[in-house]
């Protein structure tokens, strides 16, 4: 079930980069702490491959929902892996919307796969079910994908609220299931990793006791065994953004995440080590770049026109979403660092 959410802006509506006038310019802030954001050695390859979903979730900075029918083509498929063949990426990352409505999925994920050490799939677990769910972990299990699974809370009213009635229950029983296949076993090599964003305006909790307390409860109450968790802020942006608005706390929150800046996430944050690719194939330093039309560069410049990597010291496009990412713990490449 979706939550009632109005699906029908489209991205321009997204209030983009407009920095408020209740924080500082992020730019400016990098300058007062005497820091530059630029792009360091390119590792990660992250895929957005449509903004199709089941569910139209509150924090979901892209509105990604049932409603939207923008899904990367054959052709650009074909672009994105002729790409990650000319170029070495250490992890590959496959996220939307829900990436499993894509029909073009086994076709990536085939190919890819033998690309990379790590292949990662995004998922909320309950876009697909019966048969077609079951062929797609087939998919994945028998190329060795890592899947990622959104969890937002381990309280159930409030995963529901987030993301719509029932969704909870599905989540934890499609646990059950991709255990009982021997993901997130230790031994097996599949790795079930979770992914977890406050639910409403408050700050994501510290990784490790937050990854902790999530081992402990799922095993304790439910039996359900995961490999690791990334634990985010939810950034101001999309319907999130529009949320906050509604509540009357979009100032506060920005005031709270710019206070919260931590200069220390900046030399580990994502976007400097992975490269962004929509669903049409332009690129971008990250997926909330892609969410505010901040092109790679400031140029919109095509899959298939990139030969090689990002250059190492192209500098960072920015906006005041970026103290999502460097508020307290931050974001990295691999979940949240600890300072």
């Amino acid at each position: 079930m979706t939550n009632a959410v109005d699906q029908t802006e489209n991205i321009s509506t997204r209030y983009p980069n407009a920095n408020s006038l209740i924080v500082e310019p992020f730019d400016r802030t990098l300058f007062q702490h005497n820091l530059t954001l630029t792009r360091g050695e390119t590792t990660t390859l992250q895929i957005n491959v449509g903004l199709l979903c089941n569910l139209s979730c509150k924090h979901c900075h892209l509105e990604a929902g049932p409603l939207r029918d923008q899904l990367m083509d054959a052709k650009t498929v074909d672009q994105v892996v002729d790409y990650a063949t000319r170029n070495s990426f250490e992890t590959i990352d496959i996220t939307g919307g829900a990436p499993e409505l894509n029909p073009r999925m086994e076709n990536l994920i085939r190919k890819l796969a033998p690309l990379t050490s790590e292949l990662m799939v995004r998922t909320n677990l309950i876009a697909l079910e019966g048969a077609a769910w079951g062929k797609y972990i087939s998919l994945c299990k028998g190329n060795r994908v890592i899947i990622i699974v959104s969890l937002p809370s381990l309280n159930e009213a409030q995963t529901d609220a987030q993301r719509g009635e029932g969704a909870f229950r599905r989540i934890i029983a499609a646990l059950k299931k991709l255990n009982a296949l021997g993901y997130g076993i230790e031994g097996t090599g599949l790795a079930l990793n979770l992914a977890s964003n406050p639910v409403g305006a408050f700050m994501n909790a510290s990784q490790i006791q937050a990854e902790k307390r999530f081992h402990e409860i799922l095993l304790k109450k439910w039996g359900i065994n995961f490999t690791k968790l990334y634990n985010f802020n939810n950034v101001p942006l999309g319907r999130f953004r529009r949320w906050l608005q509604s509540k009357g706390e979009l100032d506060n929150y920005l005031i709270k995440l710019a206070g919260l800046f931590n200069p220390c996430s900046i030399s580990s944050i994502m976007c400097r080590t992975s490269v962004s690719i929509n669903w049409q194939g332009y690129l971008f330093d990250c997926d909330f770049n892609i969410a505010s039309e901040q092109y790679l560069s400031g140029s919109k410049i095509h899959v298939s026109q990139m030969d090689g990597l990002p250059a190492c010291g192209l500098p960072v496009a920015v906006g005041e979403h970026c103290y999502a990412c460097t508020a307290g713990a931050g974001f990295t490449c691999g979940g949240t660092i600890t300072d």
